[in-house]
Parts: C-alpha cells; structure tokens; sequence
C-alpha cells in the first residue's frame, strides 16, 4: 500500500530530483512532485512525496526537523 506525504516551505528552486534525493533516506519513493503554478511555471513551495510502504512515512514525520536545499 502506498502513502503519500504533503511537503511544504520548501524552496523555490526545489526540484522533485531534490525531493527523492531527501527523502529516500527514509524508504523507496515512488514519486515525487514539486507543485508549480501554471502560468509561471515557478515552485509554489510545496509538494507531496509517494513512499512505497507506509512505513517509510511514520520514519519520516518522526524524524529531527527536515531541511531541503537550506530550508
């Protein structure tokens, strides 16, 4: 079963490359996605992670605070 993460604050230069480097540490991520606005093509500063298990999500919101790219 999979589960699916919301990730926000993150950087506006944040690729969802960046997000799966992150968040691997935690389990096999499936997908990724970095929200961007439609008109700009700019980050909006979130996204959502796809974990393979679930458990991979407890081990991640459980874990010290996140910082991505400095953030």
């Amino acid at each position: 079963m999979q589960s699916k993460i919301f990730v926000g604050g993150l950087p506006w230069q944040t690729t969802s490359n960046d997000l799966v480097e992150y968040f691997q540490q935690y389990g096999s991520v499936i997908d990724a996605v970095v929200v961007k606005d439609q008109a700009t093509g700019r980050s909006r500063g979130f996204g959502f992670v796809t974990f393979l298990e679930p458990s991979s999500v407890t081990k991640s919101v459980t874990a010290p605070p996140h910082s991505i790219l400095g953030r």
